[in-house]
């Protein structure tokens, strides 16, 4: 009855007028950049932090969630329709979508893609509200020692489930511990590798790098790509599913909703990877394994289900652990801390309103999407229609606007402009900035935390507490299993030689 009590006073947050408003906006804006590729969550909630200064902690964080969840449902219109997924969630959705609107059955792909992702979404948000309190009482016996082990455990496995090589995820992993060092030390005071710049003394804002490393660097890389969009219809219809097509999907939906509520939960598992996993599951399970990539319902419903019942997964380390799960999920870490608010153990005991409230308006934003979403299809289609070249230099715009308005530095600009052409590199070279960005954002804590743990007097303490150790093991052994497998991979082909 507790929880229902709470969630009462969620929804007594949620349903204000003006709480009311921002979700709705939050929604649009997250379905808008979600349809147009080339800005994503990440770059979009950086560039709404400065607005966000001056409103109510609660407003602020339901208008950035809005964003977050809302751009998971946008991104599969461009899949289905154009065959470009306006969110790297949304790859797999193009297989199977752009083959049924192909079929002439683009309604019913956009229709049960936006039905999954309502009822994924929806019970995320139920496994945040039951799983979020518990792992917040059992944090509450976690000191510096456990802290360090589980935020090198979520470096680690950020690291470990990279695109690419382990190697590299590491390297943009240490290049962002590096940088979280600039300023000012947490405990002495002293500045460091701040060449004398008032402005390097504060650190590396987290606005100017996300914005630079996943906007700025996002249009530069798309403009040196030429993208022939073929949208298939501006007139879209039959948007309800047949019972047949439900029929196909329940089980789907299902898998979907429980794989991706969980690997969500895990660090570095983000909304993605269990995009990939739902898939090949449905395509194991199936029947008709061969027809997956030809236009089968399932190879929609699952994907889009999993994404967005990530979402919800993601929330539940950041509310009750105080652990970003995923960039997004990083930089709304940031928008906490701007707010004076740190997200942990204590949150759901020192601000009741702003933890339930956040939770109460994202089953109200998940019904406004669903709203949103059907009968807004074709303004998506016609807005889909605009060329790049008038998006890009619009959306560069507003990506200068929104860091200098923060601190009214042009130097912040320009530290983005160069973190801008440091993100089109690394991805000319197959890095990611994912590692990057969210080892920006724990270095602070992480250092923290192993130099606190070091005031114990006993340089082997995080190897002595049970929680830290186990941690610190699964870490180690995460960045150093390719290094095995590499070695069995070169003696199998010494013997295949030998014996040839």
């Amino acid at each position: 009855m507790a929880i229902i009590d709470q969630l009462i006073l969620g929804f007594g947050v949620a349903l204000t007028l003006n709480n009311l408003l921002f979700c709705f906006l939050g929604c649009l804006i997250g379905t808008l950049i979600g349809v147009l590729p080339g800005l994503g969550p990440v770059a979009t909630i950086s560039l709404l932090l400065p607005i966000t200064f001056g409103m109510d902690p609660v407003t602020s964080i339901i208008l950035l969630c809005g964003v977050y969840y809302g751009a998971q449902y946008g991104g599969s219109c461009t899949s289905i329709l154009v065959n470009i997924p306006g969110e790297s969630s949304s790859i797999v959705t193009c297989l199977d979508g752009y083959q049924m609107a192909r079929k002439g059955r683009a309604g019913a792909a956009l229709g049960m893609s936006a039905f999954g992702s309502f009822i994924g979404g929806t019970a995320s948000i139920v496994g945040l509200m039951f799983l979020a309190p518990v792992l917040a009482r059992a944090a509450l016996a976690f000191g510096p020692p456990e802290y360090f082990g589980l935020m090198f455990f979520g470096l680690t496995l950020i690291i470990y489930l990279c695109v690419g090589s382990i190697t590299k995820g590491l390297i943009m992993a240490v290049a962002g511990l590096a940088v979280s060092l600039v300023g000012q030390d947490g405990i002495s005071g002293s500045t460091r590798f701040t060449f004398d710049s008032i402005t390097l003394m504060d650190g590396v804002g987290i606005v100017p790098a996300a914005m630079g490393v996943f906007g700025i660097g996002e249009v530069l890389t798309n403009i040196e790509e030429i993208v022939k969009r073929e949208v298939i219809s501006p007139k879209i219809k039959g948007l309800l599913p047949t019972l047949q097509d439900w029929k196909a999907s329940t089980w789907p939906i299902i898998r979907g909703t429980l794989l991706g509520f969980f690997v969500g939960v895990l660090p570095g598992g983000g909304t993605v990877i269990p995009t990939f996993m739902s898939y090949t599951i449905e395509k194991k399970l199936s029947r008709y394994p061969e027809k997956f990539g030809t236009g089968v319902i399932e190879g929609v419903a699952a994907p889009e289900t999993a994404n967005n019942a990530a979402t919800g997964g993601s929330m539940v380390t950041l509310l009750s652990l105080g652990i970003p799960a995923n960039v997004s999920i990083a930089v709304l870490l940031g928008a906490f801390i701007i707010h004076g608010i740190q997200p942990g153990p204590l949150l759901i005991t020192q601000h009741p309103q702003l933890f339930w409230g956040t939770i109460a308006s994202m089953y109200v934003g998940n019904v406004m999407l669903v709203i949103l979403n059907v009968p807004l299809i074709g303004l998506w289609v016609r807005i889909l229609k605009v060329p790049y070249s008038i998006l890009f230099p619009l959306i560069l715009l507003f990506c200068f606007i929104g860091v200098y308005s923060i601190n009214n530095n042009i130097f912040e600009i320009l530290l983005m402009v160069g973190f801008g052409v440091f993100g089109y590199i690394i991805r000319k070279f197959g890095y990611e900035g994912a590692p990057f960005l969210l080892a920006l954002v724990l270095g602070p804590m992480f250092e923290n935390a192993f130099r606190q743990s070091m005031l114990y007097g006993d340089p082997l303490i995080l190897f002595k507490r049970p929680i830290s150790m186990v941690l610190l093991l699964i870490g180690l052994v995460l960045i150093i299993s390719p290094l095995f497998s590499g070695i069995a991979q070169r003696r199998r082909k010494l013997i295949d030689e030998e014996n040839g």
